[in-house]
């Protein structure tokens, strides 16, 4: 619901804040009938693919939902959002709609960004497709494209300071009380669930062995002779089997770890000493590299969201 409602939301105040109608909005729909929101709220829409003359659309936003994938496999939607996208200034997604968007071959060779947790997903099915993982939207040419659900109402509000300039943009920002710029990326916000020991034996070994205390010596050294291998073997090895080199994987492991602590409460320096990092300078380049924000933002946001 939020994957419509949100931008609608967004350009409607746009129209107020700038005292005149910018924007004329329409919810389109492949069938008649009210779209069932994954919520359970029904849209009602506006236009009908198939049915009488369309408008001409200055942006066309394709909004996300679960198992969206089926859509994506539709020839008359992909073939209709084809032509249809080719004709507007400006076209793109929220969330998983990147995944129908991305059949039309539109985005092949652009970047693009969607929701985290089918971004893998989306990456094999469309390998020609530029996926930026971490931004909250992004730009390239005419495509927009937006991260997942309440990353419509920012893009939506990039497309309104793009539009109608900055001020106008900001006033809708204070309104709807957003912020004007989002800190950090959408990874800040992901949940890659537990980590599972994967590869041979050894390696695995090896894995369980920092999960179950990331604060251990995890040095290249410590790693291979744990694994029983020759350090140069054992790189190669990992990285083959497990997708990461050594150093990145353990580095993961602690900032998961970390993540958890800070969001129980912790301090920056007791999250770094146990998550084995060797000073709190080298921990918050860490945190801020595979997180986006730092971690005393990021501790302040869950302990305000514990005293509300």
């Amino acid at each position: 619901m939020l994957d419509v409602a949100g931008p609608l939301d967004v350009f409607a105040e746009a129209n107020v804040q700038a005292g005149r109608q910018a924007y004329v909005q329409n919810v389109v729909a492949s069938a008649e009938g009210p779209i069932v929101s994954s919520s359970g709220l029904r849209i009602l829409p506006e236009v009908i693919v198939g049915l009488g003359k369309l408008p001409t659309f200055d942006t066309l936003l394709v909004a996300g939902a679960p198992h969206l994938i089926e859509a994506a496999a539709d020839p008359a939607l992909v073939d209709w959002l084809r032509r249809q996208a080719s004709r507007c200034r400006r076209f793109g997604s929220v969330c998983s709609g990147a995944m129908v968007l991305a059949a039309t071959g539109l985005l092949d060779g652009r970047r693009i960004t969607t929701h985290w947790a089918v971004a893998e997903r989306l990456a094999q099915l469309f390998p020609r497709v530029r996926i930026e993982v971490d931004a909250i939207h992004v730009r390239d040419g005419a495509i927009r494209t937006a991260a997942g659900v309440t990353a419509g109402l920012d893009l939506a509000l990039a497309l309104v300071e793009e539009d109608l300039g900055r001020d106008v943009a900001k006033k809708v920002a204070s309104q709807l009380v957003m912020f004007f710029k989002r800190p950090g990326g959408q990874l800040q916000f992901s949940r890659g669930g537990e980590a599972n020991p994967a590869g041979r034996s050894a390696l695995q070994d090896v894995q369980r062995w920092v999960l179950s205390a990331p604060g251990v010596d995890a040095s290249l050294a410590a790693l291979s002779a744990r694994a029983g291998l020759s350090p140069r073997h054992f790189v190669r090895l990992f990285q083959k089997e497990i997708g990461l080199t050594p150093s990145a994987w353990v580095e993961k492991i602690r900032i998961d770890h970390a993540r958890q602590m800070l969001e129980s409460g912790e301090r920056p320096k007791q999250a770094a000493a146990a998550c084995g990092f060797n000073d709190i300078d080298t921990f918050r380049r860490a945190f801020q590299r595979q997180v986006g924000v730092t971690p005393a933002e990021y501790r302040r946001r869950y302990r305000a969201a514990d005293e509300v």
